[in-house]
């Protein structure tokens, strides 16, 4: 079943897990934006060697290079059946130039899966992460407690509150997500393109709310 799907989802949301499971239930090839700008900058195509210039320097990648990059990927042999994209677009001129780029190719997005889970939940999701300061292995104060108070199940290494995993990062990290989202699911809502899936739940759960979305979807 060819599919071609966007999927969105706050930092803590469970994105990962939910992808993962897409691809592998659809065979399609999932994308994400930082993986094919190291891909091309590797393979050194023309692109790739512009995005790198920015990179180098601690920049963002332009608009430009990173959408000829994405519709490069787009193009490849293990699209012809679909694809899930991960990461983009990030904003509205992205959303729109992939709209015009898959037009052009005479196709279209089948859905824009959003993830949603309330803010506060997703603060206890990562804020409660501890990362095993020897191992780095990831222990978490509600849903997956140490045994040992204060030490890593694995290896017996002390177990740290990482900086991006504070309260105060994890919030801000909200504020910029949802200020930079907002915009793309009206846009994508306006098409009727947009479904919003319900992200708390055992992962199961959420695994079968959004699978039955996109089967929707692949159907109509």
């Amino acid at each position: 079943m060819a599919i071609r799907l966007v999927v969105m989802g706050a930092p803590g949301a469970g994105k990962g897990t939910q992808c993962e499971r897409l691809c592998r239930r659809f065979g399609v090839p999932q994308i994400s934006t930082g993986d094919i700008l190291r891909e091309a900058k590797r393979n050194k195509t023309t692109l790739g060697v512009k995005a790198e210039e920015f990179m180098s320097k601690g920049l963002l990648v332009p608009d430009d290079v990173v959408i000829g990059i994405v519709e490069e990927r787009l193009l490849s042999r293990d699209c012809a059946n679909g694809f899930l994209l991960d990461g983009f677009p990030r904003t509205l001129d992205q959303a729109e130039a992939l709209d015009r780029m898959l037009k052009q190719h005479s196709t279209r997005l089948d859905l824009v899966v959003s993830l949603d889970v309330a803010e506060d939940e997703v603060v206890k999701r990562i804020s409660g992460r501890r990362t095993c300061s020897g191992c780095g292995e990831i222990h978490h104060v509600s849903f997956g407690p140490a045994v040992g108070t204060g030490r890593c199940d694995k290896c017996g290494g002390a177990l740290v509150l990482r900086d991006d995993d504070r309260e105060a990062t994890v919030r801000e990290r909200l504020r910029v997500y949802r200020d930079k989202t907002a915009p793309l699911l009206a846009f994508y809502e306006a098409k009727g393109q947009l479904v919003r899936v319900d992200g708390v739940g055992p992962v199961d759960e959420v695994s079968t709310r959004v699978l039955a979305a996109v089967e929707r979807a692949a159907r109509s």
